[in-house]
């Protein structure tokens, strides 16, 4: 466990790196006590700070939500990070690969909740009952740590390594399609560079999202209508280079797409 003085000096160090682009070294190397409290505590002192300064919360994603990631990182369970209303990239606009460290982009099935889910409670079937749409998605993931190096405390710190984020124009109601089967296809620059489905998300995104309400509700937070989940990647991500264009493809679901510069 680390003192609060300790939080806040990674914390900012972690808001710098963001802001100046430069890579800070791996926390969990330097600070071996460090836990998985300490690293939301670190976490919510940036998103406390960005809120204060304007930006509003306007979601959440789940990071290692598949089990592949969880034994690498040796952990039981995924991590979550604050999906920002400033975060948001759009279809239809480039972005800026120099905003980012090593950015990279992953495929999900996004949720758009059109009621509140109960927290410490929640069920997957009051997901489903709570969840208006599906809808295709990116996440632009980024890492504050240098060279990607990460642990799990270091990935929580750094806002479970989100950056950015897109929705494409299409929306399906959950009793309209299986979120189980949902295949998506992931190209760049044309070339299929990554497939996958969704219930590579543990099984069932909808237990992600269960589990994300349950955990949000130990620190205060609920999850509420309006907000964008990203319950985690459907297939590996992969590496934005300037010039990349991304499409993604999810049968029954439609499509979204993102390009850098």
């Amino acid at each position: 466990m680390l003192s609060d003085a300790v939080r806040t000096e990674l914390a900012d160090e972690l808001a710098l790196a963001e802001q100046d682009r430069v890579a800070v070294d791996k926390l969990v190397d330097r600070y071996p006590d460090i836990d998985v409290v300490d690293a939301y505590e670190i976490q919510l002192l940036n998103i406390r700070r960005r809120l204060a300064d304007g930006a509003t919360v306007i979601g959440h994603k789940v990071g290692l939500s598949s089990k592949a990631m969880q034994q690498m990182m040796g952990v039981d369970e995924p991590d979550y990070g604050h999906l920002l209303a400033d975060m948001q990239v759009s279809e239809e606009v480039p972005v800026d690969t120099g905003r980012y460290l090593l950015p990279r982009v992953e495929v999900e099935v996004g949720f758009v909740l059109g009621a509140d889910l109960p927290g410490e409670e929640c069920t997957e079937a009051d997901v489903l009952a709570s969840t208006v749409a599906y809808a295709p998605a990116i996440e632009l993931i980024d890492s504050r740590i240098k060279d990607w190096n990460i642990g799990l405390c270091d990935t929580i710190s750094d806002n479970a390594s989100s950056a950015g984020w897109v929705l494409g124009r299409e929306r399906v109601a959950p009793k309209d399609i299986d979120i189980k089967g949902i295949d998506a296809v992931l190209t760049r620059n044309g070339e299929v560079v990554a497939e996958g489905r969704s219930d590579a998300v543990l099984g069932d995104p909808v237990i992600a999202v269960a589990w994300l309400a349950r955990k949000v509700a130990s620190f205060g937070v609920r999850l509420k209508a309006g907000d964008i989940v990203l319950p985690g990647s459907c297939t590996r991500a992969i590496d934005a280079r300037p010039g990349d264009a991304f499409h993604a493809e999810f049968a029954g679901l439609g499509s979204v797409r993102l390009q850098f510069t």
